[in-house]
């Protein structure tokens, strides 16, 4: 177990430092939020329409940004090489990298969220589960991002590659916490949305990274 926390520490340490850490990701958050009502107008009943929709596609967009690098820096440099031979199976590895990921990037986009779907005119009511989805969709993200990450190791234009691979991933989360949010907006039944959102988190932290290991062991064969 002490081997596992420091690797989960290494790689916290690392995504929070790994091309600007999480205020790029918070800061394009923050752009798309902003530009959003440039494009659709100003009106406050149509912003607040769309607000918990648009705050879900933003935050997936954001996620893909340091995906890319999630495993090509260390396959660049041979730490991968000496992670695949440690007594920690790979597959720990690769969840303690999304995990990882998830706490230097995900975490604080679901702090922001709340305030980026408010300034768009999400109402006050939402904010509990707006930061609750923010976080399992965060989770979410992390895990089945990482599958893309991985089977785009050594590939040119591989970050390219990754966002081919990972927005289809991404597309239930949206889904399912968007379908949740506008629910609850609308006074209807919003629990199912929510149960599906955390049955993929699960799914994607219970398979992911049985895929991501074996194609980082075929990125090294």
């Amino acid at each position: 177990m002490s081997r596992i926390g420091a690797l989960l520490a290494r790689e916290t340490v690392l995504a929070w430092g790994r091309g600007g850490g999480p205020l790029v990701s918070v800061g394009f958050y923050a752009g798309v939020a902003t530009l959003l009502p440039l494009a659709i107008g100003p009106e406050p009943a149509r912003l607040a329409a769309v607000a918990p929709g648009a705050a879900w596609v933003a935050l997936a967009l954001a996620s893909l940004l340091s995906l890319d690098r999630l495993f090509e820096r260390d396959y660049e440099d041979g730490a991968l090489d000496h992670l695949a031979l440690s007594p920690v199976p790979l597959e720990l590895t690769c969840a303690a990298k999304c995990a990882g990921q998830w706490l230097a990037t995900g975490a604080p986009l679901a702090l922001a969220a709340p305030i980026a779907a408010i300034g768009l005119g999400a109402s006050l009511a939402l904010v509990p589960l707006i930061f609750v989805c923010a976080l399992i969709g965060g989770l979410a993200f992390a895990f089945a991002g990482g599958i893309g990450a991985a089977l785009s190791l050594g590939a040119r234009r591989g970050g390219l590659l990754t966002a081919v691979i990972v927005l289809p991933l991404f597309v239930p989360p949206v889904i399912f916490g968007g379908g949740a949010l506008a629910a609850l907006a609308g006074g209807l039944p919003w629990t199912g949305g929510f149960a599906l959102l955390c049955a993929y988190a699960a799914a994607a932290v219970a398979l992911g990274p049985l895929a991501m290991a074996a194609a980082c062991r075929n990125a090294l064969s």
